[in-house]
């Protein structure tokens, strides 16, 4: 399978040496509409989210590395501290499609953040940069497709041709989300130091088994990015 690598700026690992990314580059993956199962899983991850020791210290990382480059996560938090307080207000969140039921489960069973992004639709790598504040990124505003840029020196996941993802993993762009007919992807788990390696890798191995058992000609690449550099594994 070809290369499809994570590149993240030195500007990042300046703001948190302890960040660590854990990539998943997925082929052949047969997505489909939500099902029985990843609706369950799904259900179950609302129920019982994450409570290891170290799960409300990973939130609070998630916070302070907002508040250092200016976003204010009470208003705008990381995904896996939105999920969580949607999970806890509605009691369940509602299904999307199997691939992202299943990594939004993920999410909430290991509280951290998860992104799912389809590959096909990026041009050049993936990139975690602080923007200069000209990047555009495709939304959806007041229901119909809107464009915005990010504030400058906002850290963002961009491509060569814009953001991908707002405010580090807050908001997802419209261009690269994950639809029921796709099949090339590329997952991101985001994780600072109060969670262990053990439980990032744990958090690998799960939502790469739910991809797997989607379809069993699928490929897989594992990549470990840290300060020290990117590990296949």
């Amino acid at each position: 399978m070809g290369v499809f690598a994570p590149i993240i700026s030195p500007d990042i690992f300046a703001l948190r040496p302890d960040f660590r990314a854990l990539s998943i580059h997925a082929l052949n993956v047969s997505n489909a509409e939500s099902n029985p199962e990843t609706k369950t899983a799904l259900v179950n991850a609302c129920n019982s989210p994450c409570s290891a020791p170290w799960a409300e210290a990973h939130r609070e990382a998630w916070r302070e590395a907002y508040r250092a480059f200016g976003a204010k996560p009470q208003r705008t938090p990381c995904s896996a501290e939105a999920l969580l307080k949607r999970a806890s207000r509605d009691g369940v969140l509602p299904s999307v499609n199997a691939v992202v039921d299943l990594y939004n489960a993920v999410s909430l069973r290991f509280a951290i953040p998860v992104g799912g992004e389809n590959a096909e639709t990026y041009v050049g790598a993936p990139r975690l940069v602080r923007a200069q504040g000209d990047e555009p990124f495709e939304t959806m505003q007041t229901g119909g497709p809107s464009s915005e840029n990010p504030e400058p020196g906002e850290v963002i996941w961009r491509d060569d041709i814009g953001v991908t993802c707002r405010r580090w993993n807050w908001r997802q762009g419209t261009r690269t989300r994950i639809e029921p007919s796709s099949q090339h992807m590329w997952f991101i788990l985001e994780a600072l130091y109060p969670m262990p390696d053990a439980a990032l890798f744990e958090a690998g191995a799960e939502l790469h088994r739910g991809l797997k058992s989607f379809s069993q000609n699928s490929e897989f690449e594992m990549r470990l990015v840290t300060a020290g550099g990117s590990t296949i594994l």
